[in-house]
């Protein structure tokens, strides 16, 4: 009987594993840009074009560019952001070195753009869609650490986001994970992305805030600084053509 019993948790062990590993991994890119108070509109609305047409990369799964609809950081004046997935590190390098996306970034982004910041980390257990719906509403966390701690303390932050992400009944899904792009992530090691189906499941998590502050509560002793920004997917260049 005992031996039927340690094979039965052997077997539900490697089922588990086995599901886990036929998960895909995605690979999260998120890119925060604040546009030049002067930048004409017509220039901007050339650059958030160009940076939406990217998606005919073939290494892009999914690319989404647009305006910020709130800001939620008083620290950093965001307004506009770039959001787009990949099957690999390898994927996203391949898209950040191709011809289009650098005549993007130097001839439409650097004349209008006075501030960048980007992150990006792996999604182990993302459930479909891997592309949003258009008019999904986005909630974008960046956290950074206190300045000398280490990976204990990156371990409990990720802790406590996956604790939130258990949380909201009203998520349709939600990745986290800690950057593995430093250079231009202005120190911000840990970000999550929660994906709404739109601005009212997102506005009624405002209404509650009791439930994510709960578990926050538990690391505002160890981060230094937290960026939080809510995005609207917009509809698709094809679809609006």
């Amino acid at each position: 009987m005992a031996g039927l019993i340690i094979h039965s948790t052997l077997y539900l062990f490697y089922l588990r594993m086995s599901s886990l590993a036929s998960r895909p991994q995605i690979v999260e890119h998120v890119v925060l840009f604040k546009v030049k108070d002067e930048a004409e509109p017509e220039k901007v609305a050339a650059w958030v074009s160009g940076l939406n047409g990217l998606t005919s990369i073939d290494q892009v799964l999914h690319l989404s560019a647009g305006p910020i609809h709130r800001n939620r950081s008083s620290a950093f004046e965001f307004t506009h952001m770039l959001h787009s997935r990949y099957s690999s590190k390898e994927d996203l390098s391949a898209y950040a070195g191709h011809p289009s996306h650098l005549r993007v970034v130097k001839e439409l982004g650097a004349p209008i753009c006075e501030d960048v910041m980007a992150v990006d980390w792996i999604a182990d257990d993302l459930s479909d869609p891997i592309v949003p719906r258009p008019g999904s509403a986005m909630r974008l966390t960046f956290m950074r650490l206190n300045e000398g701690l280490g990976d204990e303390e990156k371990a409990k932050v990720l802790g406590v986001v996956r604790e939130i992400k258990d949380c909201l009944g009203s998520l349709d899904q939600m990745t986290y994970g800690e950057n593995f792009s430093p250079e231009r992530a202005k120190g911000f090691s840990i970000a999550s992305i929660a994906i709404f189906s739109g601005m009212n499941e997102l506005d009624a998590l405002d209404s509650n805030p009791e439930v994510v502050q709960l578990q926050a509560d538990k690391v505002k002793d160890i981060l230094d600084r937290v960026i939080v920004v809510d995005y609207v997917v917009p509809p698709s260049q094809s679809a609006s053509l």
